[in-house]
Formats: structure tokens, C-alpha cells, sequence
């Protein structure tokens, strides 16, 4: 079977691309990234000095026409968590569209207008897209599965904690597959129960094995159309109805909270450290230790807000330094820089303590050394990457498994 072709939109540095085209299955044919906080793009700079500035697009992608993306097979994105509820156009003929600035309804608009629609999606975000917003829980994912129906399209998903798999971080997201109608992996979700699909048959049942535990299956449908849903779907409901795992097809959701099921080799915070590389000015003095520690430890005191209102605040410690014998903590944006903090990583060392090195937090998304080491690129914009990126582990060996599903299906059509 031939590679199949890439579209890689919210590229960031690159995470979907390597693990892709780290399987020999894939090949990118269009990528974009942009960030629209910043005069100098400066993802789109590392990615272009790693695999090239062809076929690579470095603006917004609400701007760019969907005639400019040449036609693909997979489209893939980290895209950004937003308000995705939708609003009604005042031209009928154009029914219902998202709100301008929210992402989403760019991957829409593309599935939407290509003629030949890529016959999968491939998607990351935030594990609480499941549960978003507060006031209407799981609103959120319902539109975006109702829209992908819509088009035509059978999802399945998966929250994975890549750390339950033996990668070296603690990051959970929600992942998920979707399939065209016009492919036999629809057809086969079709054709055979949920349950199964779900536990063993599934590209994320064999990828990442699940237990259930006798947890219960949850049906439902999402019968209404995008606008009902926006405005009433889960109205004051505690919970979202959308569990860990599901698939979606025809308007019909099952679901249910899955559990990891893995026995294979772990990697820790202690077998990704440099040490004896780290410079200097990662280390931490005598004099910032007290702040260190302050920041990490329990709190119960009495704070003023700006407005001169008097409140009590309180937080639980945090091991400090970390463990050196478990996964890291989740990477966040803010982990570069010297200045003390409560969330970034410190480590202990025969030297003493220090924060993490921008190679080390390559090292837990599973990127290649140096992977965001270029000219003008500062550590901190490094670390910033890694608090933005995927774990590449994850997509690697999803994208394995949905290439070998695909070639074992029409082998058997």
C-alpha cells in the first residue's frame, strides 16, 4: 500500500509529523502553523528549518482557501481549545457557522468544501473538551461530533495518559480517529458491535490496550441539529455524558471510561536527564532556594486582592524536588526561564537542584535531541514549544496501527 498523504494543520514543531512520518506510512504534503500572539512566527521557523519551507504555509488559516490545500488523505491537527458553539448566519443559504476566530470551523470548513474529502482525521486536544463549558457539559465535543457526522464521518475516541504506556510524561489528551463513509474502517465499525470495537477491535483498543472493569456502556443519540445542540445540549447537567472512550456513527454515541491495560517497559524522569550537560544557569543559587520552596510548599494565609478585598488562601505542597523514579508532571508552557515557580520541573543532581534543560523536555514528548535548537530561538521559547506539543510516542504508534488496519481491511475486501 502506498503512503498515505498529510495534511498537518496546528503543526506547532512538528509532533504529528514525526511520529507520522517516523512509520514510513506517511508523507506531509501541506502543513500550516500560526500564532496569532506573535509579529515572528517562530514554530513555523523551526519547522521549516527541520523538514523545509515547501508546501509549508505560515499564515492564518482562516485566510487561507481551502483551493490552496492540495488534496490528502489524513488530516491532523493539535488544534485549540475554544468556545466552539455556533451561530446563525443571516443568509439562510449559508445555515449555520462557527464563531469567527475559533478554530474548528476552519478544520470544518476544509472537510466541508473539498471535493475529495480526506478519508481520515486524526485529532488532539485537551482532555476537558469532553466536559466543556461548565454551564453545558460536553456541548462542546456533542457539536463537533454532530458536525463530523455531518460530513460524513464515523469518530472514534480515546483519553490516553501517555505515562500508562511507559512513555516518560504524565500528559493526558483526548485523541480521536475519524473515518469517511466512504472507507471500509466506517464499514466496519458499522458492521460490528461497539463493545467490541471498543475493547479489542478498535485502532486505539489495539494500539493502547483498554480494561473495562465492568464499567457500564453508555448510550445516547444526538438527533438535534447543530444550533439546538449549541443552545440546550446537557442545559445545567453536573456531568458530561461523554466518558474516556466512545464511538460515534450515525447519530448514536456509546461510550464508557476505559483503563489502561499495559505491562511493557516504563520510562522515568531520571533515564531523560543531561546530566553532566545542563549549563550552569539551569542550576539553582543558595539565595533564589527559599522562594523555590516557598512556591512549592503548602500555603493557608491571608492574601489582598488588587481591589484591597482580604481573602484566606490555601494550597497543598508539591514534591520538591520531583521523583526522579516516576514520569514527569506534565509539561506547561511556562516551564522555561530562571525565575522560581510552583509548576516547573526541578530535579536533584550530584551538583544540586536545577530546572529541566530544553533537550530534557524534548526528551519527555519523545522529539529528537535539539529538535527546537535554532538561531534566535531562546530557551524559554523552547520550553514553551514542549508545553504546547504532543507526546510523539502517542502518535507514532497510533498512526502504526491505523496504516495496518487499513491494509488489513482491503486485503480482506
Amino acid at each position: 500500500m502506498q503512503k498515505l498523504r498529510v495534511c498537518e494543520l496546528f503543526a506547532g514543531v512538528g509532533g504529528f509529523r514525526i511520529g507520522l512520518e517516523n512509520t514510513g506510512h506517511y508523507e506531509v504534503v501541506w502543513s500550516n502553523q500560526w500564532e496569532p500572539s506573535t509579529k515572528t512566527q517562530h514554530a513555523s521557523l523551526v519547522y521549516e528549518a527541520r523538514f523545509g519551507p515547501e508546501n509549508h504555509s505560515a499564515v492564518d488559516i482562516e485566510k487561507v482557501p481551502t483551493s490552496e490545500i492540495p488534496d490528502h488523505d489524513v488530516l491532523v491537527g493539535g488544534f485549540p481549545c475554544q468556545d466552539y458553539s455556533v451561530a446563525t448566519t443571516l443568509n439562510s443559504s449559508k445555515g449555520l457557522v462557527g464563531k469567527k476566530g475559533v478554530l474548528w470551523w476552519s478544520i470544518h470548513r476544509i472537510l466541508k468544501e473539498k471535493r475529495q474529502k480526506p478519508r481520515y482525521l486524526f485529532l488532539e486536544n485537551v482532555d476537558r473538551l469532553l466536559k466543556s463549558p461548565s454551564s453545558q457539559r460536553g456541548r462542546d465535543f456533542a457539536i463537533m461530533l454532530k458536525s463530523l457526522s455531518e460530513l460524513g464521518y464515523a469518530v472514534e475516541w480515546r483519553v490516553i495518559n501517555a505515562a500508562d504506556y511507559g512513555m516518560p510524561q504524565r500528559r493526558r489528551r483526548v485523541f480521536f480517529l475519524a473515518y469517511h463513509q466512504s472507507t471500509q474502517m466506517f464499514q466496519a465499525i458499522k458492521e460490528r458491535p461497539e463493545k467490541t470495537w471498543l475493547e479489542t477491535d478498535g485502532v486505539f483498543a489495539m494500539a493502547f490496550p483498554m480494561k473495562n472493569e465492568n464499567k457500564a456502556f453508555e448510550t445516547f443519540d444526538l438527533t438535534d441539529d447543530l444550533a439546538t445542540l449549541s443552545n440546550h445540549f446537557n442545559k445545567g447537567g453536573n456531568k458530561s455524558p461523554f466518558k474516556n472512550c466512545g464511538i460515534f456513527i450515525g447519530n448514536h454515541v456509546f461510550t464508557t471510561d476505559a483503563v489502561p491495560d499495559y505491562n511493557g517497559p516504563h520510562t522515568v524522569l531520571e533515564d531523560i536527564l543531561q546530566n553532566g550537560e545542563a549549563p550552569d544557569d539551569f542550576f539553582i543559587s543558595i539565595d533564589e532556594l527559599k522562594q523555590w520552596k516557598y512556591l512549592k510548599g503548602a500555603k493557608r494565609e491571608l492574601r489582598t486582592s488588587r481591589s484591597g478585598h482580604q481573602y484566606h488562601y490555601a494550597e497543598g505542597s508539591m514534591v520538591f524536588p520531583d521523583a526522579l523514579n516516576k514520569p514527569s508532571r506534565t509539561i506547561i508552557t511556562g516551564e522555561g526561564g530562571k525565575a522560581p515557580s510552583r509548576f516547573k520541573h526541578v530535579v536533584p543532581t550530584q551538583r544540586g537542584l536545577r530546572r529541566l534543560t530544553p533537550v530534557e523536555l524534548e526528551r519527555l514528548n519523545m522529539f529528537p535531541d535539539n529538535h527546537t535548537k535554532l538561531k534566535g530561538i531562546s530557551d524559554t521559547k523552547r520550553a514553551f514549544f514542549m508545553g504546547n506539543a504532543l507526546v510523539v510516542g502517542i502518535v507514532k504508534k497510533t498512526g502504526k496501527v491505523l496504516f495496518e488496519k487499513i491494509e488489513q481491511l482491503s486485503q480482506t475486501a
